[in-house]
């Protein structure tokens, strides 16, 4: 994964998520979990940067797929609707054969859903 943003153009900057505090809250039942994604790239785009989320997952069991779902319907949105914390989203890849296309096809959908900015 660093290999693929570290080569991409419109990559501002990345890390991986050690340390950082970066959690999202997840259920399953009753019972609140915490997910730490593996990535947060920044992306150079025309109106602000984006920030992405990416996890890169091989075994996708039942509750990757919880922890998917909510960053994606849940968080993703909260934190775009506060509008303090710049823009973000989130990717899963997982064919590590197809992450350096899966990740162009992504930059490429991401900026070409950008909002044009109003004069």
């Amino acid at each position: 994964m660093a290999r693929v943003v570290e080569a991409h153009p419109l990559v501002i900057s990345y890390v991986k998520n050690q340390g950082l505090g970066l959690e999202v809250p997840w259920r399953k039942g009753s019972s609140i979990h915490r997910y730490l994604p593996d990535f947060v790239v920044r992306l150079g785009a025309k109106r602000e940067p984006i920030n992405l989320i990416i996890e890169v997952k091989g075994f996708r069991d039942q509750d990757a797929q919880f922890k998917s779902e909510t960053i994606k319907t849940l968080w993703v949105p909260g934190v775009n609707n506060n509008g303090q914390f710049g823009r973000w989203d989130f990717a899963e890849l997982r064919d590590v054969f197809e992450m350096e296309r899966a990740f162009n096809e992504l930059v490429d959908e991401l900026i070409a859903k950008e909002p044009i900015a109003s004069s």
